[in-house]
């Protein structure tokens, strides 16, 4: 059976403007048995009002990724990249030996709702930007964007009655961006997550409309 975390358990900080519920340790929040899974370091769902957000701050040595779930995300980085994202859109940026990026509500009336996460890099050179479209298959496994670390994201949409097979890896992460999902006996709602370690293949089902984040993880 998977470790299940649910939505309720994760850390929670409110700042001006935003709102941010973590996976794991971060900032302020520290949990010696919630530091990680595999080389996955965060997974931060940021709520940021109209108009808001994180100006220019710093990372080194981690790949940053995002997935817009409402609203539009403006992002501008040292790299010279610059532009809004929106749902349907996976954002990498491995930050490298170092780079500088703000990220803000596009919109000044509407919310905007992003998930954020953070692993361990591969990547020890300068910092490199990758964002890819990607497709709205349901009942699949859809591969996102590339990142230089033993993982792999994938989306996949539920439109009712479907069942999707994950295949065996070191460990796996699902976590329930909207709906409910079935994973054995167990019903994961948004914000939830399951977490596998050598468990083999496993079953995920929904009987209504539902998504999820799935990290394939090597180690």
């Amino acid at each position: 059976m998977p470790e299940v975390r649910r939505a309720a358990q994760r850390f929670h900080t409110v700042g001006d403007g935003v709102e941010t519920w973590h996976s794991f340790s971060y900032g302020v929040h520290y949990d010696p048995d919630q530091i990680g899974f595999g080389p996955i370091m965060a997974i931060n769902t940021e709520h940021v009002a109209p108009g808001g957000g994180y100006d220019v701050h710093a990372h080194a040595d981690v790949e940053i990724v995002t997935w817009v779930l409402a609203g539009a995300l403006r992002h501008e980085d040292s790299t010279g990249q610059s532009g809004v994202v929106r749902p349907g859109v996976a954002q990498r940026l491995s930050a490298g030996t170092g780079v500088e990026h703000s990220e803000r509500n596009a919109s000044a009336d509407e919310p905007l709702v992003f998930v954020q996460m953070m692993l361990r890099s591969d990547h020890d050179a300068a910092p490199d930007y990758a964002q890819v479209d990607v497709g709205h298959d349901h009942g699949v496994l859809v591969p996102t964007v590339p990142v230089r670390a033993p993982a792999e994201m994938f989306a996949v949409g539920f439109a009712g009655g479907d069942t999707v097979r994950v295949p065996a890896a070191a460990r796996s992460l699902v976590i329930v961006t909207s709906g409910t999902i079935g994973c054995g006996d167990t019903q994961l709602t948004i914000g939830d997550e399951a977490r596998f370690t050598d468990a083999g293949e496993y079953d995920l089902s929904a009987s209504s409309a539902a998504t999820a984040l799935i990290w394939q993880l090597q180690r």
